[in-house]
């Protein structure tokens, strides 16, 4: 069965998408831009900025499920200039305790609303 996983401590899908989706143990979380989602904004500043809420985040959604960044197994970043690579790998790495899970990042023509930056995940229990 797939369950839907939504909270408002993160921002409401902009689309016709859900936050996340669990299915079988494994969460599949929607990319998450910086939004700050008391706002609806981006967060001001640049990749650094912008990566860190696109953590926060991802930890509310991931808090929702009861989940936390150590059940992350797998991520996707994408950079809207991949110049902004070892800004966002220095928040990046902080974001986690021990092993590091499997990664993909690319640069993208645009994101969406203009982003610098979204992330999204994959987590099992």
């Amino acid at each position: 069965m797939k369950k839907v996983i939504a909270t408002k401590n993160a921002p409401a899908a902009i689309g016709p998408y859900s936050q996340a989706i669990e299915v079988n143990g494994i969460v599949f979380l929607s990319g998450q831009l910086p939004i700050d989602p008391a706002t609806g904004d981006f967060v001001p500043g640049g990749v650094k900025e912008q990566t860190e809420q696109c953590f926060e985040n991802i930890k509310a959604i991931l808090a929702e499920a009861g989940l936390t960044v150590d059940n992350i197994v797998k991520t996707t970043v994408l950079l809207s200039d991949i110049a902004g690579f070892a800004a966002m790998n220095e928040v990046y790495g902080q974001q986690f305790s021990g092993t590091f899970p499997a990664r993909s990042a690319f640069a993208a023509k645009d994101l969406p609303k203009s982003a610098l930056v979204e992330i999204e995940v994959i987590a099992a229990r």
